[in-house]
């Protein structure tokens, strides 16, 4: 409005934001990807990263996850420390789509076995396994 204000009230405009991020999540999520690759949010989160501020606030949180799921991190270890010297488990493109990808353990306790899946199709594996009730 002219003076700055919205006439409508702090829940209606929450309530709106979430049905047209239901309804248009696809595109929303895709202009949220271009917005954080600009060069200065990109060098904004390198510096935030690098600050003694951003350290002191995730080497905590880190830590806090690596204590609690000790076969998770011993099986990422394990295969990082192998990834050096075993050119079979040099990171090959996501077996979906062809992207880039990171290496997910079906099973923590066969750490060197893994598939390439990108970020997308790694996080959408996660949610259906969790929904299938299967703990790798």
């Amino acid at each position: 409005m002219a003076d700055g204000r919205l006439n409508k009230c702090k829940q209606c405009c929450l309530g709106y934001e979430k049905q047209r991020r239901e309804e248009d999540g696809d595109v929303i999520r895709e202009r949220d990807r271009k917005r954080n690759m600009e060069p200065h949010r990109v060098a904004a989160r390198y510096a935030y990263q690098h600050s003694d501020r951003g350290r002191s606030i995730a080497n905590p949180i880190k830590r806090a996850w690596a204590d609690r799921n000790p076969r998770k991190r011993a099986a990422q270890i394990l295969f990082r420390n192998r990834q050096r010297y075993d050119l079979s488990l040099t990171p090959q493109p996501c077996i979906h789509c062809g992207a880039k990808a990171h290496g997910h353990h079906e099973n923590y306790d066969k750490p060197l076995e893994v598939i390439w899946l990108c970020p997308q199709h790694h996080k959408d594996r996660h949610k259906e396994m969790k929904k299938l009730g299967i703990e790798p």
